[in-house]
């Protein structure tokens, strides 16, 4: 305990220190405020002062070790104000040169890679590097992509492409499931990428959910909770920042957060039902990073886009599902936000509601100094704004020095689990499918696929063999031996094709997988993972 006369010495020292300087600048403003803390645990009767993690209120249990949060919340609290604000920014660009420039004048937490900044993998590696050089901070720049597999592959160019999401739920093999994206995070990191915003968390409807689709696991939320757990710990074997998506759940609404705000018309018990349950059940296994999805929750804040919207964000994920990690919107250049914020005001509306990383403002100069312009007239706290950069940090510099297998390809498990997932939906499950020779029919570069996997069988192709339709939308017309769906199983419903298959995907390990198993010379394990009409069975 603290004597009386040693409480008033350094509280004359604070008065002093004040009074001298007049507080004119930020960082004599947070030296200060330092001092104020101190004398405050010392009339308290506390040994030391609070812990810089305290400070801040950030909680151990989604990865970062209390050190590496408390190294975080020291490192940010010496940025300016306006290095603050632009920390919690992760911006977007044009063409394929490293926006260095951008990074370092406005001290970006990070930059999101598109297909269209990609020429090779050398130019990522290259420009990967630069970025990380971009300023002398002492931990990691945030350098993501949205790399699901599937439909969405933003680096499918440089990486080996994965299948749809929707193949963890058809093979139910979550081992699998980690094994590729932990080779794809490996790929990834190899290239300089930090994080990955994936995997998709939704659970789907089925045909009536024209976003989501084969982007999610299954139809059944037990299911995407599995393959959603073991994805995120597979890119977390491989040093990469993941990101479940799209919180509260973007597969049971009918339109498009990129064209529009969808309305979820769910109430709170059927949201907790079914589409948090991956939420939920992550966060209990202690999952790092979610993303907030732009829709219009009507039981929780109605018409304000949850990722804007305190009581979506700071209620309904980090109060009730006890959420203390990072916190992404979905991108702030879609339509579901600009249509009614600008970027100032979203980027000030996301991080009031509990949100700590802005993703692609649709103008991250605007976004920046509004949040610095908010902090000054008092509408955005300093400490907000501290408290999302460290969570950032934090987990950056977690998985900064992890430790794994070196960068290699990705196609052995990539097809493996392809050939857990592939599906027969009819009735005949043992031997082959096909004759001698199959006559491929479809879109064009789907068929090109197929050819080169037939053609490496030993199977020939060409015109008068059992017709194969590999289809990419329901279409009834199309007069087949075979029906094959290579994106949704659902495309199969009605179809008078003798034989069923889906692959859920048109990566060269999907194709392989069907040829083996229309050969007769591999089973076909999965299970379709989604309601699919007027089909005889859901697997062998």
């Amino acid at each position: 305990m603290r004597t009386r006369g040693a409480i008033a010495v350094v509280a004359a020292q604070v008065l002093l220190y004040v009074g001298a300087a007049g507080c004119s600048t930020e960082a004599q403003m947070r030296s200060g405020s330092a001092l104020v803390t101190h004398v405050s645990a010392v009339t308290q009767g506390d040994p030391e002062p609070t812990a810089p993690r305290a400070r801040l209120g950030l909680a151990e249990g989604w990865g970062p070790t209390a050190d590496e949060l408390d190294e975080a919340a020291t490192l940010v609290g010496d940025l300016t104000l306006t290095q603050l604000a632009g920390q919690v920014l992760v911006a977007d660009w044009s063409g394929t040169r490293p926006p260095v420039e951008m990074v370092r004048d406005l001290h970006l937490g990070g930059v999101i890679w598109f297909s269209g900044n990609i020429t090779s993998a050398d130019q990522v590696r290259r420009a990967n590097r630069a970025l990380r050089r971009a300023d002398d901070r002492p931990w990691p720049l945030l350098v993501g992509v949205d790399q699901e597999g599937g439909l969405v592959e933003r680096a499918g160019g440089v990486v080996t492409g994965l299948p749809s999401f929707m193949t963890g739920g058809a093979a139910r093999r979550p081992d699998l499931t980690r094994a590729a994206t932990a080779a794809t995070g490996r790929e990834l990191r190899g290239l300089g990428f930090t994080a990955n915003f994936a995997p998709v968390a939704d659970v789907t409807v089925g045909a009536a959910d024209p976003t989501i689709g084969t982007r999610a696991a299954s139809s059944d939320p037990a299911l995407v909770a599995e393959q959603v757990l073991a994805a995120a710990r597979g890119y977390a074997d491989a040093g990469l920042v993941s990101t479940l998506k799209h919180f509260p759940g973007h597969g049971s609404v009918r339109e498009d957060s990129h064209v529009t705000l969808p309305v979820q018309p769910r109430s709170l018990a059927q949201l907790q039902g079914r589409d948090l349950v991956p939420f939920r059940d992550a966060v209990a296994a202690g999952s790092s990073s979610v993303m907030v999805g732009h829709l219009d929750v009507r039981a929780v804040d109605p018409g304000v886009p949850a990722s804007l919207s305190r009581d979506v964000v700071t209620g309904l994920l980090r109060t009730d599902l006890g959420f203390d990690g990072l916190v992404v919107t979905d991108s702030l250049a879609m339509t579901a936000v600009t249509r009614s914020y600008g970027p100032a005001r979203a980027a000030v509306r996301a991080l009031r509601a509990g949100a700590d990383v802005l993703l692609m403002p649709a103008d991250p100069v605007v976004a920046r100094n509004g949040i610095v312009a908010a902090v000054r007239r008092g509408d955005l706290t300093r400490r907000r704004l501290e408290q999302a950069a460290a969570r950032q940090v934090a987990l950056l510099m977690h998985h900064r020095d992890a430790r794994g297998a070196p960068p290699g390809s990705a196609r052995p498990q990539a097809l493996a689990w392809s050939r857990a997932a592939v599906t027969v939906l009819s009735r005949t499950c043992q031997g082959r499918l096909v004759g001698r020779r199959v006559q491929p029919v479809g879109d064009r570069d789907v068929v090109a696929a197929f050819t080169a996997a037939a053609r490496s069988a030993g199977l020939r192709v060409g015109p008068r063999g059992t017709r194969v339709a590999l289809l990419r939308s329901a279409s009834r017309s199309v007069r087949a031996d075979v029906a094959v769906a290579v994106g949704a199983p659902w495309v199969l419903a009605g179809s008078s094709a003798r034989h069923l298959v889906a692959t859920y995907g048109t990566t060269p390990g999907a194709m392989r997988a069907l040829v083996e198993v229309l050969l007769g010379r591999r089973p076909a394990p999965g299970r379709v993972p989604v309601e699919v009409a007027d089909v005889p069975a859901r697997g062998c």
